[in-house]
């Protein structure tokens, strides 16, 4: 028994060998990395997206937005490239509630909007080409979502507060944080401030023109607010490509458009894709007329002018 305690005894302990060894300190470490990973606080995605020092106005900070209450959203239907957009208008709830809150209830998607069905069309032909999508008068991010789920890069303009809590939502559902930037503004032809009024019920006929936001609802309820007002030219430097420029403003594209001389005035492979909202009646409650913008744009170079409903297509042919 006391020879056999001796052989038991006498056993060396074995060695790791070096791959084991290596093995295991790689672990550890992986463990490390981990652990104090997870506890270190990090920066939401994309956070710097919303303080650029590319522009002359900070850009909408969705991070520091009051959440807008209550949430309705929805997909919208029959896009190649789907998207989900948030409403701002409710109708008139319980008797009689907007169309695509009533499409929700019954299982549907949000029904399609022309303006999202058109910047796809349109974009789909521009795949490979760099360039910003610029959207002014966004509203909920319609036009401005229909692009960024495509990979474009957008700059989204909309002074309406209400507006632009659905377009943060909009920039959440759809994970594009790193492709929208929102700007608190009315685009116009010169900087400073102006009186804007938001149809109660009906915020995508807010207008710069009283007149022109009551013309299709007279029975709404109009709020006056100030909102601060740029022009393209100084917010889009010269090097910055642009390949489409949506402008929706309810009778203020002229305004618009003359603030945009240098962007407009690009060479004819450098010059934006233009859409624009022409409606002869909100033209001239904000004292401009569809023949004056016509001839603005044929200075700028842009011949070539087609209708579609009420908006009209332009490009330099």
């Amino acid at each position: 028994m006391a020879n056999a305690w001796k052989r038991e005894n006498s056993k060396q302990p074995k060695l790791l060998s070096p791959i084991l060894l290596i093995l295991s300190l790689c672990l550890l470490l992986l463990l490390f990395l981990f652990f104090f990973s997870a506890r270190s606080p990090s920066n939401p995605p994309n956070s710097t997206l919303f303080v650029s020092p590319l522009y002359p106005i900070p850009s909408f900070n969705c991070l520091e937005s009051p959440q807008a209450h209550p949430v309705v959203a929805n997909i919208v239907e029959n896009l190649k490239y789907p998207f989900l957009y948030s409403l701002s208008d409710f109708g008139s709830l319980p008797d009689k509630p907007h169309k695509n809150i009533v499409r929700l209830l019954k299982g549907k998607p949000f029904r399609k909007p022309d303006i999202s069905a058109t910047i796809q069309q349109l974009l789909e032909g521009m795949k490979g080409r760099n360039g910003l999508v610029v959207d002014v008068g966004a509203n909920v991010g319609m036009a401005s979502f229909a692009a960024a789920v495509m990979g474009f890069k957008v700059l989204a303009f909309e002074p309406v507060i209400d507006n632009l809590k659905r377009i943060c939502d909009g920039i959440w559902f759809n994970r594009v944080a790193d492709l929208v930037t929102v700007f608190e503004a009315a685009v116009s032809d010169r900087i400073g401030n102006i009186t804007f009024y938001k149809l109660v019920g009906r915020l995508d006929n807010s207008a710069v023109s009283a007149t022109g936001a009551k013309l299709a609802f007279k029975s709404n309820e109009e709020i006056a607010v100030q909102v601060r007002t740029i022009p393209l030219d100084e917010l889009i430097p010269n090097s910055e490509p642009v390949l489409l420029l949506k402008i929706d403003v309810q009778g203020w594209e002229y305004h618009v458009l003359k603030g945009a001389v240098k962007l407009l005035s690009r060479k004819k492979d450098a010059a934006p894709y233009l859409i624009y909202e022409e409606d002869e009646r909100l033209l001239q409650a904000s004292n401009s007329s569809a023949k004056e913008i016509r001839d603005f744009l044929h200075g700028v170079g842009y011949s070539h002018c087609v209708q579609h409903g009420t908006d009209a297509h332009c490009t330099k042919v």
